[in-house]
């Protein structure tokens, strides 16, 4: 709906107020925490500042920028090729990798360095299987290099399905276009296909830096000291969370950095295609072995790794007789809640993009790069924060499932912008125009014309809501009505017992409903993709349902 009202713009080309108050809207709810933590700095005055300038949190500072920077390059250089192989290439078993590939989400940061640790660590399984050929110790992986190497195969798809849909919304004839002139395929890449790739790798990449600067679990389990482990320990250490404040507070500002940056390398350009030709696939030739062995190195070090040894958790369980359990409400409750968080956060980041998009300037800017202050802070300050103003000043909402919603939307509402400011930006306005002018509504347009050619966008913003919500573990435990359970806190719970085999079986859930999404999601895409094969065909229809019977 708010969609809807979003396109009843005005044609001057002023900012709809409808879009602009509902993106205003949207903003105000990612803005209440960082409120609650300039109220608690304010509150302890020179304490906070006392922090702030400490040695201690400048060497926290460096060593968390070099974590996201390093995090980022990395996980962009796995996503790229693995993207283009899925999308543009005849890779054998495509299908199967693209869902394979994108699985390494859904494994929380905290169970994927549990299960590194488990495998390769100083009395791992490795270890264990390599001790009869007399190997005694292997590589050390706690530290910046086990945080690293967590973090990239955790993340990297993040750009992964951004990048599949900015390639799949691609013109091709731009490439054959450059191939005709006499470009070979690798420079008809880099001097076409890349330059239209710098939002999907902007929306991906900056996605990625702050997970990394925000994460608490991977960095606190694999010893490295990190900004946000270092909120983690003030707020659990000290019942004076002043100090904590402070500490977020730098996050807000890395954050803001962060997303500056981002828009500096985002450029002022338009990527707009204007007819999109049957996809062919790029004959791998003597590189398709190599392409299978690189999709199955990584699919094996994100996916089957960690699945192994939560596997072996689960056979351990059953020959000690240990109790595994699944609860059918946890997984209920996982579905409803993060199917709803979806939703929400993707009806919320629509008036954000389209502001973004069609109506760029200094407000609709400021709206954008607010919207990834969430994201950037610690999930337990973001829940303290929506506790603290539902408490005073929202009661009714206090410990009910749609505060929980909310923290999910703000917290994941970049995933959203991102993906939708992505496809809409390769919707050109002129097939838009040519609608409205042979005398359609705006919504017709916008449902006939606009939704098709950015579904695979919305899909991908959409799922990567659902499957980061379903994991989602400081703001469902802080935030969710009593008695609410999900398959993450289950796992958090058993781990933090150091009940392994009473994780094995929700995180196997996890495992196979990721699955399920990604699934969905590629029949999105093929649908989408009958849509964007004849733009033509749809203004043509358009027209004729515009002509009296």
């Amino acid at each position: 709906m708010s969609v809807m009202l979003a396109w009843r713009m005005r044609r001057n080309g002023r900012v709809p107020w409808t879009a602009g108050g509902l993106a205003v809207l949207v903003i105000g709810g990612v803005l209440l925490a960082p409120l609650y933590l300039l109220i608690r700095v304010g509150q302890a005055g020179p304490r906070a500042w006392d922090v702030i300038f400490e040695a201690r949190t400048f060497d926290l500072l460096l060593g968390t920028l070099l974590l996201a920077a390093a995090v980022t390059a990395a996980a962009v250089a796995i996503a790229m090729p693995l993207a283009w192989l899925t999308t543009r290439s005849d890779l054998p078993w495509r299908r199967f990798w693209t869902v394979m590939l994108a699985l390494p989400l859904l494994f929380p940061s905290y169970v994927a360095a549990y299960t590194l640790v488990a495998a390769v660590g100083p009395r791992g399984l490795l270890r264990d299987a390599l001790a009869p050929l007399g190997v005694e110790q292997l590589p050390e992986v706690y530290g910046f290099p086990g945080a690293w190497l967590v973090l990239t195969l955790t993340t990297y798809p993040y750009a992964y399905l951004s990048l599949r849909a900015g390639l799949m919304g691609l013109d091709r004839s731009l490439e054959e276009a450059a191939r005709g002139l006499g470009r070979g395929p690798v420079a008809a890449f880099f001097m076409v296909t890349l330059p239209a790739l710098r939002p999907a790798i902007a929306a991906g990449g900056i996605l990625i830096a702050l997970y990394t600067l925000s994460d608490f679990g991977a960095v606190s389990i694999l010893r490295f000291d990190s900004l946000t482990s270092a909120v983690f320990i003030q707020y659990k250490s000290s019942f004076d969370r002043s100090a904590a404040a402070a500490l977020a507070l730098v996050l807000v500002a890395v954050a803001l950095v962060v997303v500056l940056l981002e828009g500096a390398t985002r450029g002022r350009a338009r990527y707009h295609t204007r007819s999109r030709r049957t996809r062919t696939s790029t004959p791998l030739g003597r590189w398709r072995m190599p392409a299978v062995i690189f999709c199955a190195s990584v699919a094996a070090v994100g996916v089957v790794l960690p699945l192994g040894v939560i596997v072996t958790w689960a056979a351990r369980g059953i020959v000690e007789d240990a109790q595994l359990r699944l609860s059918g409400d946890a997984v209920l409750s996982s579905l409803y809640a993060s199917a709803l968080a979806a939703a929400a956060t993707v009806a919320a980041a629509l008036p954000v993009a389209f502001l973004a998009v069609r109506r760029p300037g200094v407000l609709s800017g400021v709206l954008e790069r607010a919207t990834y202050g969430g994201f950037a802070l610690p999930g337990v300050t973001i829940a303290l924060s929506l506790v603290f103003f539902a408490a005073n000043y929202a009661t009714p909402l206090y410990q009910t499932l749609a505060l929980l919603i909310f923290a999910y939307t703000v917290r994941f509402l970049p995933e959203a912008v991102g993906a939708s400011r992505s496809a809409l930006l390769q919707v050109h306005p002129n097939t838009e125009e040519a609608g409205r002018g042979l005398g359609a509504s705006a919504a017709k347009v916008f449902l006939r014309i606009t939704t098709p050619q950015m579904l695979p966008g919305i899909s991908a913003g959409a799922l990567l809501v659902f499957l980061t919500a379903m994991k989602e573990l400081p703001i469902t435990l802080l935030l969710s009505p009593i008695g609410f359970e999900t398959l993450a806190t289950d796992i958090w719970t058993a781990t933090s017992e150091a009940s392994f085999a009473r994780a094995a079986l929700p995180s196997l859930v996890l495992v196979a409903l990721s699955a399920v999404a990604v699934f969905l999601m590629l029949r999105a895409e093929r649908s989408s993709g009958q849509h964007e094969s004849d733009e033509r065909d749809a203004l043509s229809n358009v027209a004729m349902e515009q002509v009296p019977s």
